[in-house]
């Protein structure tokens, strides 16, 4: 049995098989080692994953993980606590992005972006990643994520910059006050899913000029301050995964295009890419 994850912020795609035609998918919360402590990623292995799991742990003879924060650093204690959880299977760790390049790119050149609750992007030679501009997370970059555009929409509703109704609107639909949110924000933990859970809101009414203009605004600076550092950007496709990617990829096209940027392809979730990349198709 193979078990392969893809986890971003908020949550971790599960897909476990032997072969590409019988593998199933399960979900957890989203590990990511730079913000989970060990003991809150041992529970949602053992409490959220084992439960969903139709068969012993003994069984589990390989994991390949991907996920957000997993840096060299963090990626060796992710190792070590799933192997105390799988202890018969090999263990491999690696970033989102190595996963979002093999799931988008395969084995071609390209820049892989993610755009969900955080964002990240790379140049991909078609196996290793090559160059990566730092996304910096919520508070100092992570240009167009859904935290990035909850924060930045939030901010131009209070301070008037968008019409007030989208305020009185948001706050409604919520049922928030502006004291709460700035409560989840500063005081609360996770203020980055709380930001990118308003964006749900924002594709409702994408449609109103001034949040055409909000998004083309936030896209831009995506592109600009992440993607044309790399060298050759005009000449390759640029290639998106992740939910904010997947429902904003019109006004993410019309934007690249002022930058005379190429497009590639948008899939909302790595995972059924990456299962192709990792499970045989029939039984050796």
């Amino acid at each position: 049995m193979i078990l392969i994850a893809d986890s971003g912020a908020t949550k971790t795609d599960w897909c476990f098989g032997t072969t590409l035609h019988d593998c199933q998918l399960v979900h957890t919360e989203g590990i990511n080692p730079f913000h989970l402590t060990e003991e809150k990623i041992k529970q949602i292995l053992q409490e959220s994953l084992l439960a969903q799991l139709p068969f012993p742990q003994e069984e589990v003879k390989a994991v390949f993980f991907y996920g957000a924060g997993c840096t060299p650093e963090k990626a060796g204690k992710l190792s070590g606590l799933l192997a105390e959880v799988f202890s018969y299977a090999s263990i491999q760790v690696e970033s989102d992005l190595l996963g979002a390049a093999r799931a988008l790119c395969k084995h071609q050149l390209g820049i892989a972006c993610i755009l969900g609750t955080g964002a990240n992007s790379c140049l991909y030679d078609g196996q290793r990643i090559t160059h990566n501009t730092p996304p910096l997370g919520y508070i100092l970059g992570d240009e167009g994520s859904g935290a990035y555009l909850g924060k930045r929409f939030v901010g131009d509703c209070i301070k008037q910059q968008l019409p007030s109704n989208l305020l009185e609107g948001l706050l409604k639909e919520y049922n928030l006050t502006v004291a709460d949110i700035l409560d989840k924000v500063y005081r609360q933990p996770q203020g980055n899913r709380f930001l990118a859970s308003l964006t749900p809101y924002i594709y409702k009414h994408k449609n109103l000029p001034e949040v055409q203009q909000f998004l083309t605004d936030c896209f831009s600076d995506f592109f600009r301050r992440n993607i044309l550092s790399y060298p050759g950007h005009a000449q390759v496709p640029v290639s998106f995964v992740g939910s904010i990617a997947w429902f904003f990829q019109h006004e993410l096209k019309e934007t690249a295009l002022k930058f005379n940027l190429h497009t590639g392809i948008f899939i909302q979730s790595p995972i059924q890419e990456l299962k192709g990349f990792h499970l045989p198709e029939k039984t050796l």
